[in-house]
């Protein structure tokens, strides 16, 4: 996946997640603030970016840090929306029956 294609991705992922549409429930919202990658993973994109920043990096790993790269930007994009969703779930007065 070229980076351009990732960026791309992202964009259209982050309009889909717009704060505009449709209300999430708490439970929602804080199941994805609570979302991370594994530590696995998030040692491996360590590796992969030390390697990135020594010139080193493979074909194979290129591909690889851009799969982290959009992961990363999509969980980032859930977790706004998710934010946004108990911004105003908080700051919204309990309706009377």
């Amino acid at each position: 996946m070229s980076v351009t294609v990732a960026h791309q991705e992202a964009d259209i992922l982050e309009r889909a997640f717009d704060a505009s549409g449709p209300e999430w429930s708490r439970e929602i919202a804080k199941a994805f603030l609570s979302t991370k990658l594994s530590a696995a993973d998030v040692s491996r994109m360590n590796e992969l970016a030390a390697k990135s920043q020594a010139g080193t990096l493979g074909v194979d790993e290129e591909m690889e840090i851009e799969s982290f790269r959009f992961a990363a930007r999509l969980l980032e994009i859930l977790k706004l929306r998710a934010r946004t969703t108990l911004k105003r779930v908080n700051s919204t007065p309990p309706s009377s029956a």
